[in-house]
């Protein structure tokens, strides 16, 4: 993998840069929502947003965790969970366990089990202390609870989750596509990869977690992944797919202009 200073291209760094143009995806396949295979769940932890989202038919689950439910505010877990759950009793959803020590993990995660039929329980891959969970997710899965196993980031962690659950109750195995591109790594090879192992346990889905753009669900959507979590502010970007290429240069053109006039910049 080459470092950032044996790169050809030129990199110019753009203050306000938020997101690829959603013109490759366009190109790649221009498609409607509902002509999507991929399964999209929303990720957050804002009650006003998820019923948001909620709404919308093309959004088949929701999947939270401990860091998103803190930056919304949350202060009871079990309490906003079960407020969750009453809210959206008919689409997956998952809550993970917050413990570190593999024998709280696994009270926590039978407790979260009860809360609904709909309901699947994250653990993560491993502790603070790099020790496996297979250990504790093969024994959750065989004794039928339902998991989402979480914050994966390579194939060997995923050949492990599959080894652990194969034959047990339905599992959701999150591989971080999103941050493995933080890391100057193309994440599609190694979804695709992932896709052909998850064959050998038909309990499993593939989510490709914590995409960074709206191209993502288009990539994940044209290797067969199963499901991709995504944001708010990604989803909110869906109307801009199939928009034409010239209207959307004039709208930039305007934003600048409009933004430098509003700032009363002069020379």
């Amino acid at each position: 993998m080459k470092q950032i200073h044996d790169l050809k291209v030129e990199i110019f760094a753009d203050g306000a840069y938020k997101a690829r143009d959603v013109e490759i995806a366009v190109r790649q396949a221009v498609k409607q929502i509902h002509d999507l295979k991929v399964e999209i769940f929303a990720d957050g932890a804002d009650k006003a947003g998820m019923l948001e989202m909620y709404a919308k038919p093309f959004v088949k689950g929701f999947t939270t965790n401990p860091t998103l439910m803190r930056k919304a505010g949350v202060s009871n877990y079990e309490t906003f969970a079960k407020d969750i759950i009453a809210a959206i009793p008919d689409r997956s959803i998952s809550f993970e366990v917050f413990a570190d020590d593999f024998v709280e993990m696994e009270r926590q995660a039978r407790r979260i089990t009860k809360w609904g039929k709909n309901v699947s329980v994250k653990i993560p891959i491993s502790n603070t202390k790099n020790e496996s969970s297979v250990g504790l997710i093969r024994k959750l899965s065989h004794d039928g609870i339902a998991l989402n196993i979480t914050a994966l980031c390579t194939l060997d962690q995923v050949q492990d989750v599959l080894d652990a659950v194969k034959g047990g109750a339905p599992c959701y195995v999150s591989l971080f596509a999103g941050r493995v591109a933080d890391t100057g790594r193309d994440p599609v090879p190694l979804m695709t990869a992932a896709i052909k192992k998850l064959k050998a346990a038909p309990n499993t889905k593939l989510i490709w977690a914590s995409p960074r753009e709206l191209l993502n669900i288009f990539q994940a959507d044209e290797i067969g992944c199963h499901v991709i979590t995504v944001t708010n502010d990604i989803l909110k970007k869906l109307p801009l797919v199939g928009k034409n290429m010239n209207e959307y240069s004039l709208e930039t053109v305007k934003m600048f202009y409009e933004d430098g006039r509003a700032a009363g910049y002069s020379l």
